[in-house]
């Protein structure tokens, strides 16, 4: 339906495409972008929001998150996730098939297209089980799956260990011009580890996770994407090693992207301190060198998208030993201020963060959104780079509060968000 249109003015647009950024005002007129510009300062017969200085950039999309609905709506249901999304800047977010059912069947996978546009706020996308069951034996049917409506396939935080089997799966999806989405962690080699291997685990005494269960898996999964083809991209990588085996494979010219949590390029193994089981991820939390690899390799176009990796556990899964409790922390709501630490201690500039935050993730899966520019969706966030808060994860709208970041001092808040040129969040009414 035709609504009014509506200025942003005077606000400071940064647009990840280009790299641009510019004093001026944007207008959005029938879900999209209509115009924009420093010359931008009035419209006839429009609402206009004065942005204040703040930046105003395409919405975040988050390409790996996990949400409960079906079969688990106490962690997380798709208008929860929404909620939560909508308050962090996240205009667009892929769920993953770890559900109950999984997402193996194109009747699933309708049933959450259809719910997800009843019932959420922003455009959540489904991605479709790589293999049936998520067992990594049996290829899903990846031309039924994406005709009805999976955006990219993955076995969410399972890998697939049999190479036959991720050999046929790329080989297929090569043909339907499919995403295959990888889970880079051989279980045979975690084994009972709970956290990164090393001194500091040792210290704690907890079994260690080696690296190699990373670049082993990865560096096979290289291989046979030069083999097949295939479009392939590691959902997240988090040691020096595998930055060096996707640079490697990139410079070959294989159709490969990867990514890397917020989790890993913001915090690091001594995080955990007394067992802190909100920090218990998958991949774990690795060495402060790993994670300063990461920045670089965001840096030089190595590391593509940024994710949340949005892993909602209640309670009882979390207040646990730390050996025994899942894995998981969520981070729909947090995304973009715990990325923003990159930007304020020199090391990332705001474009290229929000190239990794909105513009790649759209590149990758064939997204109209992710840039401003005329025509675009207006998926837009309007955010304070500098105002300061502290966490407090009661005020989460996330169903569960395992963050990481609980009582962190945190710069960055989004005031806004637009979602098809309609106002989801908004602070100011707060």
């Amino acid at each position: 339906m035709s609504t009014k249109p509506l200025l942003f003015k005077n606000a400071r647009l940064v647009d990840p495409d280009t790299g641009r950024e510019d004093k001026g005002g944007l207008l959005v007129r029938d879900g999209v972008i209509q115009d924009l510009g420093p010359q931008l300062t009035q419209a006839v017969d429009a609402d206009i929001i004065d942005c204040g200085g703040q930046v105003l950039a395409p919405g975040l999309i988050d390409m790996r998150a996990f949400i409960g609905e079906p079969g688990g709506p106490y962690r997380e249901t798709l208008k929860s996730a929404g909620e939560a999304a909508a308050a962090g800047g996240v205009t667009t977010v892929v769920s993953m098939p770890d559900t109950s059912p999984v997402l193996d069947d194109p009747a699933v996978i309708d049933f959450i297209v259809r719910r997800a546009r009843d019932t959420s706020i922003v455009n959540i996308l489904p991605a479709a089980a790589l293999t049936k069951g998520l067992k990594g034996e049996e290829m899903a049917e990846i031309g039924r799956l994406k005709e009805a409506g999976a955006i990219a396939f993955t076995d969410g935080v399972r890998s697939v260990t049999n190479a036959q089997v991720m050999r046929r799966t790329l080989t297929y999806a090569r043909d339907f011009d499919a995403l295959i989405v990888h889970h880079v962690e051989d279980p045979d080699l975690v084994g009972q580890g709970v956290m990164n291997e090393g001194e500091f685990a040792s210290r704690l005494g907890l079994s260690g996770i080696p690296r190699e269960a990373e670049t082993i898996m990865l560096e096979r999964d290289m291989r046979l994407v030069r083999l097949t083809g295939g479009r392939y991209h590691a959902a997240m990588i988090s040691c020096a090693d595998s930055a060096e085996i996707v640079r490697s494979a990139k410079a070959k010219g294989l159709p490969v992207t990867c990514g890397v949590s917020i989790n890993h390029l913001s915090l690091n193994e001594n995080d955990i301190g007394d067992y802190r089981t909100f920090l218990k991820l998958s991949p774990p939390l690795r060495h402060e060198d790993d994670r300063q690899a990461m920045i670089e390799a965001l840096n030089d176009g190595t590391v593509d998208v940024i994710v949340s990796d949005h892993n909602p556990q209640d309670v009882e899964n979390k207040r646990l030993p730390f050996a025994e409790a899942a894995d998981g922390a969520v981070g729909l709501e947090t995304l973009l201020s715990a990325a923003m630490r990159l930007v304020h201690s020199d090391r990332v500039s705001l474009p290229k963060l929000l190239r990794a935050l909105s513009m790649k993730p759209a590149e990758i899966l064939g997204l109209p959104a992710g840039r401003l520019k005329i025509g675009a969706p207006a998926d837009l966030v309007l955010f304070d780079p500098d105002a300061p808060y502290v966490l407090d994860k009661r005020q989460l709208k996330s169903l569960s509060k395992n963050t990481p970041f609980d009582e962190a001092r945190l710069e960055g808040q989004v005031t806004i968000t637009m979602v098809a040129g309609r106002i989801v969040f908004d602070r100011r009414s707060m």
